[in-house]
């Protein structure tokens, strides 16, 4: 019975390849009809996965290779659910999650906030300082936009700071987890570099997402020193004495240093691997949660039901862009493809320029996800040919990508923000506020170009 089944779903693959096959279709072809596919599913609001897979099932058969299917799946199965390195995803999430139950963060800002209360934008680089610590210990973006959105944005508004300021600074700041380590794009950006790892990718990240958090804090002071209405002191009356202060900071402070060094020290000391330094971060993310008093077991079985959800959504991607790229380069479009990029630029500069600036426009309509896993295959194999350092390139990209989430229409940080906000905010003084962080993002990529050991200099350090 099944070897009948099994030639009839074969002869219903052939008959289905036999009638939406185009002849004689060329590399070119099948890429401008998989890339046009791609959009038209995008813009007819269907899920990203669901899209890319849908995809690779029709530019199989237009094709007129039907069968590459098979081997498609092959590599899902081979690249997708047995690397050892993905596992590190849900373990993250799932850390994150327990960190956000232990109410850590709430303290530690309100302190620092009132500690900074002297200090021109106070509030503003509180926020900074907070987010560049919640990056580095969940790698949330909708996790840590909207921890900052409730402990900040309504005493921000409070104490007389621009609605625009409030927000574009927040979301902006929020989206510093991608970048900073540990990461959940860079652990996926590593699983589809060659050649790269993990913690040299953790090690690239580490100084240009602190930087890139400190133009933000500069920002935020200079501004209000030039426009002091825009972001007032706080009032003396809620000033509490520094002792005091510095006291209930450090105390707070704690938990979460203890986390950072135990992820990031295991693994840039090469005891640990990403997957296992994973492990370790969720383990102490729980033991941060019981000592605080925060346990319960609806916490519990919440953090794991939403771990479950998130790791889904992201692996759910992952299968279709692999499929994609599968069918993509079987079929002949990622070679016409990459030809066209290096008919079009000889110069290796340009040629970064050009896929930054691809990147960038990608942003506006995708996520990091889908970018990563559609244009790795495609940029990565002529950076090498190029002679350019792909571990930088690599970062530069995951800078750029940083602007996926900022940049309208489609920027995740512009609806995390709107869905929190009071009603006195619209989605246009969000856009508005997001701009200039956009443009300081644009300044940290023309540094790294300027200056690579920026992004070079730490991982040459450690695993040189």
């Amino acid at each position: 019975m099944f070897a009948e089944f099994n030639n009839s779903a074969i002869a219903a693959i052939n008959w289905a390849g036999s009638f939406l096959a185009v002849p004689g279709i060329t590399g070119q072809g099948i890429a401008l009809v998989m890339a046009g596919l791609l959009v038209l599913g995008l813009f007819m609001g269907h899920p990203l996965a669901f899209v890319l897979g849908g995809t690779a099932v029709l530019g199989a058969f237009i094709a007129g290779k039907p069968m590459v299917l098979g081997i498609v799946i092959n590599r899902i199965f081979g690249d997708v659910l047995d690397n050892f390195t993905l596992i590190a995803i849900p373990l993250f999430v799932l850390m994150a999650r327990f960190l956000s139950d232990s109410g850590v963060t709430d303290k530690m800002f309100e302190a620092l906030r009132l500690l900074m209360a002297r200090v021109t934008g106070g509030i503003g680089l509180a926020v900074v300082f907070i987010s560049i610590l919640l990056a580095a210990t969940t790698g949330i973006i909708g996790a840590s936009i909207t921890v900052m959105g409730v402990m900040a944005l309504k005493p921000m508004l409070q104490y007389g700071y621009h609605k625009q300021l409030t927000t574009g600074l927040i979301a902006a700041s929020g989206c510093l987890g991608i970048l900073i380590p540990p990461s959940i794009m860079l652990i996926l950006m590593a699983s589809y570099a060659p050649g790269l790892s993990v913690g040299e990718l953790f090690a690239g990240a580490m100084v240009p997402g602190v930087l890139l958090g400190l133009f933000y804090g500069v920002y935020v002071f200079f501004l209000a020193l030039i426009r002091p209405d825009l972001a007032p002191k706080v009032s003396l009356e809620e000033r509490i004495p520094r002792a005091e202060l510095w006291k209930m900071l450090l105390l707070e402070a704690v938990p979460p240093l203890v986390l950072i060094l135990g992820i990031l020290g295991s693994m840039l000391s090469g005891v640990a691997t990403a997957t296992e330094a994973s492990a370790i971060g969720a383990g102490l993310a729980l033991l941060i949660v019981i000592v605080r008093g925060r346990f319960t077991l609806k916490n519990f079985y919440g953090a794991f039901l939403e771990t479950g959800r998130t790791s889904a959504m992201i692996l759910f991607i992952v299968v279709g862009a692999t499929a994609f790229t599968g069918v993509f380069n079987i079929t002949g479009g990622l070679t016409a493809t990459q030809d066209l990029i290096r008919g079009m630029v000889a110069d290796p500069h340009m040629l970064v320029l050009v896929m930054l600036v691809s990147v960038f426009i990608l942003g506006m309509f995708l996520d990091w996800t889908g970018i990563v896993l559609l244009c790795f295959p495609i940029f990565l194999p002529i950076v090498q040919e190029m002679g350019i350092n792909p571990l930088w390139f690599v970062i530069l990209m995951a800078v750029v990508l940083q602007t996926s989430f900022l940049s309208p229409p489609f920027g995740y940080a512009l609806f995390y923000m709107r869905a929190i906000s009071p009603p006195g905010i619209t989605m246009g003084d969000i856009i508005k506020g997001v701009i200039p962080f956009i443009l300081l993002i644009v300044l940290m990529c023309v540094l790294m170009i300027f200056f690579p050991p920026l992004v070079t200099w730490l991982p040459d350090t450690l695993y040189r």
